[in-house]
């Protein structure tokens, strides 16, 4: 009996410390990264036990909502500039920011064979509407309107143009058709190096700025193991080779 009483205590002693050495993180997610960031965070809660709490959206509205004490830990941005503003806001962890991945811009339309590889589309001007990631938010919108410029498209097409709060809203109008076009992520419409339905123009790097986008680990997840570990978990080569066979660059 006594020996029984002893492996049963030892049996709680395991779990309580298996227990203790599960965490959950909650991250911020720009909403481009929602695939790839799905699928990661699946892989990295079987490997460790810890829990991952994900939310997409705007890079934009998820800068505001930390600067105003929501619970994020860790923050997986569409730009370089939201992170490096929490660094000065003293509201990330010093040295922490990182490049997990370079997003590509695509015009695409859920229509096959109406863009050409070249969009020219774009000029011709024969589509009635086209969808755009509200630019105050959305990297990707910045992106957009940087390469409207650049070809002295602007004034011609705003008229057309529909924003997205941010890029899964853009793609969802292009998606269902709501927009003849739209400028999205090649995340949203490629999978094993192809994009997979419709048509696009994958868009020259050098039609806008890059589009870097950094993930920072935020004061409230300093010392907690799942958020420094899914932070160093996005620098492996494991992970670096599954975020390229969406499109990005890393």
């Amino acid at each position: 009996m006594k020996l029984f009483k002893l492996l049963i205590a030892a049996s709680s002693l395991l779990m309580l410390s298996s227990l203790a050495q599960a965490a959950e993180v909650n991250v911020a997610v720009a909403a481009n990264f929602t695939a790839p960031m799905k699928q990661i965070a699946a892989d990295f809660e079987k490997a460790t036990g810890h829990k991952v709490v994900l939310s997409f959206g705007a890079s934009g509205k998820f800068y505001a909502q930390i600067k105003n004490g929501a619970p994020f830990q860790l923050m997986l941005s569409a730009d370089d500039e939201k992170p490096i503003q929490l660094e000065k806001d003293g509201l990330a962890v010093p040295g922490s920011r990182f490049t997990y991945a370079i997003g590509t811009l695509v015009l695409w339309s859920a229509k096959p064979g109406l863009v050409d590889p070249r969009g020219d589309i774009l000029a011709k001007g024969a589509f009635n509407k086209i969808a755009i990631a509200n630019p105050q938010l959305a990297p990707y919108g910045v992106a957009a309107m940087e390469v409207l410029a650049k070809r002295g498209l602007t004034a011609a097409i705003k008229p057309k143009i529909v924003q997205g709060e941010n890029i899964s809203q853009t793609f969802q109008f292009a998606g269902t058709g709501n927009t003849d076009l739209g400028f999205v992520a090649l995340s949203q419409v490629m999978k094993g190096g192809k994009i997979t339905s419709g048509s696009g123009w994958v868009v020259p790097g050098n039609l806008h700025t890059p589009i870097r986008q950094d993930a920072v680990l935020l004061m409230k997840g300093k010392g907690n193991p799942a958020a420094e570990g899914l932070a160093n978990y996005l620098k492996t080569d494991k992970v670096k080779a599954f975020i390229r066979t969406y499109g990005y660059e890393i």
